[in-house]
């Protein structure tokens, strides 16, 4: 072939790619370290490089969007398949022969399945690439994980970029095929035969027997095409990645390995009365403020649009979009990088770049401001609306491929907001009174807590300390009318299975998720601190804690270990499932009732709790259990109460707990089931917008299953 050619190209291609990566890795090593990754703890590589095998290497969620994903993933194995082939051919620019010392020959068993192997995987390849221009040319980008609710918006970036990308990739699986081809019909010529087919080279046979009849010159000419376009484009398109969003084929290994192993517990900032103080960032107010494996996050987004196409803001024409809010951020770091380390010599003027006011969609107008420093997110890059608008259901991370996190980035910008600008929804303040002055977002006297239990003979763990079961009550089924009767449910299950149970009462107070998903963390220190050391001096370290509702669940459970409380905390679903299964709680009396279960998010894909409330209702004689097509346990869809957005109005008027109601009344259930109050809430409004609250019943699980249980007397006449 030619050395000097050959030299040119690598020299070139590589010397500008190194160029590229140190950009790119100054920008990245320059983010603040996260405190949810440790390497040290006992098992922490382990699991993190089995995570990147299952995601990473055999990407488990791209199947769940089927033609696309498993087009992705015919090019993605194609392409470590293929790299070999690649070191080979640059390798053949100094020596035309070489096929690693004849282990790759086609002479060798080796070399005939590995060419059989190339040869396969670079036709996947070729259709992979055929069947995204299907997806973007043909169905423009409109295909939903959800056959039955496709999106009018494409849920994927249409543009040049992407098609250019793809012509690549096919034009070089194509250019591997015509120098096998070309190769085979000269090295035929030379011996005088005539083409053969061979059963490993399935493609470069057939095509060398439809070039045989072509001179030498020709097929020389063929052959170094072939080469040339295969062995430079490889390397072009390295170059190509860091200014694309292909950016992710470099680094999808080390976000999914660096992906935060505790994503249902926000990070604890320290010293934050300090940092208060020292008038330092409490979360993300510029992009300076991002983590270093929160860059990674941005770096990796490959614009799929799955997590908008789950998330229950975009669906109901709110202006977040998961997906374009890590492009506006992704687009500003790049464009920040000479602010972030731009050195001006002695004496020089530069004329500050400018970057466009507002880059979010749907975001106002702007002008344009100077790009001599960072300069805030929130309102200059994204609307204030865009990190209000989310509900941190986790739909978005559950979805997302390559493992990106959102919610810690939004609650990061909520919590500037709230502690450093005083800027919020205005009906937060009423919940930030409430959580402060008497330990409810409801702002109802404390003193009141215990009242759902009247005539319940449900003591406090003052009067029974050796309990062996704390139920945790929250606020909702203290407070709220509607929830109180799944509290007393609940107690009556425990009394009847003969749990050792007591209460806090009035010593209870919230666990303060409202105020930390709001972004109000110094509250939610406060009220985590409080409840750590009351749990702590009755020694419930060393009990149960039950709850009904998932968020406390998810607090109690995941997020307190960072305030020094470490307790084993058990959904009630979960708890009254087991004492089902030891025939504590024998469910005798038949409820008849179509049922759909609706999955909390919080119990749900915050903690895999999915089959535990489906089997306490499998275990009620009568029940007919369905599910919500599609949109049902991982790929739930959020009432539209969590992220403190119970407390909060919606920015339109297309409401999110209409359209989970919708979808669960399509499945023609009599009955709606949940396992949370907020979920419960926010539903019930839902029936009631729809003017079906008198003809569909909205009852939590324990409801349901005190029905079909003998309680007794006993139980019976203290509940009454």
């Amino acid at each position: 072939m030619s050395p000097i050619g050959m030299t040119l190209v690598l020299l070139s291609t590589l010397g500008f790619f190194a160029w590229t990566a140190r950009r790119r890795l100054r920008q990245l090593f320059s983010g603040a370290p996260d405190p949810r990754v440790d390497l040290k703890q006992p098992g922490e590589i382990a699991d993190r490089l089995k995570t990147t095998v299952v995601y990473a290497l055999f990407q488990k969620k791209m199947p769940n969007y089927t033609l696309a994903g498993f087009a992705h993933m015919g090019i993605f194995f194609a392409f470590i398949v293929l790299l070999l082939n690649s070191v080979m051919l640059w390798v053949r620019g100094y020596d035309a022969d070489f096929d690693f010392f004849g282990i790759l020959s086609t002479s060798h068993i080796v070399g005939q399945g590995y060419s059989f192997l190339k040869e396969l995987f670079a036709a996947t390849a070729f259709l992979g690439a055929v069947t995204f221009w299907y997806l973007r040319l043909v169905k423009r980008g409109k295909d939903s994980g959800d056959p039955k609710e496709v999106q009018d918006k494409p849920r994927m970036t249409l543009g040049l970029e992407a098609n250019i990308i793809l012509g690549i990739i096919a034009t070089m699986m194509l250019a591997d095929f015509l120098y096998v081809g070309a190769s085979l019909a000269l090295e035929a010529q030379a011996l005088g035969q005539e083409p053969h087919f061979s059963w490993y080279e399935p493609v470069g046979a057939p095509l060398s027997i439809a070039l045989a009849g072509m001179g030498a010159d020709t097929l020389k000419v063929l052959q170094h095409l072939g080469f040339w376009w295969h062995s430079a484009f490889v390397l072009i398109f390295l170059n190509i990645l860091p200014y694309s969003k292909h950016f992710h084929i470099l680094t999808v290994m080390p976000n999914v390995f660096f992906y935060s192993r505790r994503a249902n517990a926000l990070p604890k900032v320290e010293d934050l009365e300090g940092k208060v103080e020292r008038e330092e960032s409490l979360g993300i107010n510029k992009i300076t403020d991002l983590s270093w494996n929160g860059i990674l996050d941005l770096y990796t987004c490959t614009e799929c649009g799955r997590c908008s196409d789950n998330c229950p803001a975009y669906i109901t024409d709110k202006m977040l979009s998961p997906k374009h809010l890590t492009l506006a951020l992704r687009n500003h770091l790049y464009a920040s990088e000479e602010a972030m380390f731009g050195e001006k010599k002695e004496g020089e003027e530069k004329e500050p770049k400018k970057e466009v006011l507002h880059t979010f969609p749907h975001a106002p107008e702007g002008g344009y401001f100077t790009m001599d420093q960072p300069v805030e997110l929130v309102p200059n890059i994204l609307h204030p609306d865009v990190i209000w608008g989310c509900t941190t259901c986790r739909a978005c991370e559950e979805q997302c491929p390559v493992m990106i996190t959102y919610v810690d980035k939004i609650v990061g910008m909520r919590r500037e907001e709230v502690m450093m600008k005083n800027e919020f929804p205005h009906e937060l303040q009423g919940a930030f009174n409430g959580l402060e002055t008497n330990g409810n977002p409801w702002n109802i006297s404390a003193m009141d807590r215990a009242d759902w239990a009247n005539g319940l003979d449900v003591p406090t763990i003052d009067e029974n300390p050796e309990a062996e079961v704390l139920y945790w009550v929250g606020c909702a089924a203290s407070f709220d009318d509607r929830a109180k009767k799944v509290a007393r449910a609940t107690a009556q299950l425990l009394k009847k299975a003969g749990v050792n149970f007591a209460i806090l009462g009035t010593e209870e107070t919230c666990t303060g998720d409202p105020a930390r998903r709001a972004g109000n963390e110094y509250l939610f220190q406060m009220l985590a601190e409080q409840n750590v050391e009351t749990l702590n001096n009755y020694g419930v370290d060393k009990k149960v804690v039950i709850t009904a509702c998932p968020h406390c669940f998810n607090t109690l459970a995941n997020e307190y270990p960072d305030f020094g409380g470490h307790y084993d905390v058990v959904h009630h679903s979960d708890y009254l499932n087991g004492l089902i299964a030891q025939k504590k709680l024998v469910p005798t009396k038949p409820v008849k009732a179509k049922v759909a279960y609706h999955d909390s998010c919080y119990l749900g894909r915050y903690n895999q709790v999915y089959e535990q409330p489906r089997d306490v209702l499998r275990a009620i004689q009568g029940v007919e259990l369905v599910e919500a097509e599609y949109w049902n346990r991982n790929k739930g869809l959020c009432c539209g109460a969590g992220g403190a957005q119970m407390f909060m109005e919606e920015q339109n008027e297309k409401r999110v707990n209409v359209k989970r109601t919708l979808q669960l009344l399509n499945t023609g259930a009599d009955t709606i089931a949940t396992a949370c109050p907020f979920c419960m809430t926010m539903l019930t409004d839902g029936l009631k917008a729809e003017e079906k609250e008198e003809q569909i019943k909205q009852l939590d699980i324990a409801e349901l299953l005190v029905q079909a249980i003998d309680l007794g007397e006993d139980v019976a006449e203290a509940a009454e």
